[in-house]
C-alpha cells in the first residue's frame, strides 16, 4: 500500500479542481499559491494563457506594513489584488483555491478580495 506525499496529494486535488474551473474572458480565474513564508495570487485568462494581475505578500505595499506571514497579511494581499484588478476593469472572477483547504490564509485572501470589490 503506497501513500501519496502531501505534495502529490495537493497536486491531485488541484487537478480535480482545475477540471471544473477555467478562466473565461467574462469570468477570469483567481488562482492562489500558499508557500511556507508567502502567499501569491494571480488573475488569469485561461483562453489566452496570460496572467493579467498578480499580487503577493512580497509586494512592497504589503511587505513594509505587516511583520510575518499571518492571516492579516493574506487579507491585505487579497485587497491589493482587488485594487489592481479594479484598475484594469476586472470585476468578476472564479476562485481557484489551488488544492488548499478553504480556511485560514486562503479564506482570508478571498475575503480580502471580496471586500476590495471582486465578485466571485
Amino acid at each position: 500500500m503506497s501513500r501519496k506525499s502531501p505534495k502529490e496529494a495537493r497536486a491531485y486535488r488541484k487537478s480535480r479542481i482545475r477540471k471544473k474551473i477555467a478562466g473565461t474572458p467574462e469570468r477570469l480565474r483567481l488562482s492562489v499559491y500558499r508557500g511556507n513564508t508567502n502567499i501569491y495570487s494571480q488573475i488569469i485568462d485561461d483562453t489566452k494563457g496570460v496572467t493579467l494581475v498578480a499580487a503577493s505578500s512580497m509586494d512592497p505595499e504589503i511587505k513594509g506594513k505587516v511583520k510575518g506571514f499571518t492571516v492579516e497579511t493574506a487579507k491585505q494581499v487579497g485587497e491589493l489584488l482587488a485594487q489592481k484588478a479594479k484598475a484594469k476593469g476586472i470585476e468578476n472572477v472564479v476562485f481557484d483555491r489551488g488544492g488548499y483547504r478553504y480556511h485560514g490564509k486562503v479564506k482570508a485572501l478571498s475575503e480580502g478580495a471580496r471586500s476590495g470589490g471582486l465578485k466571485f
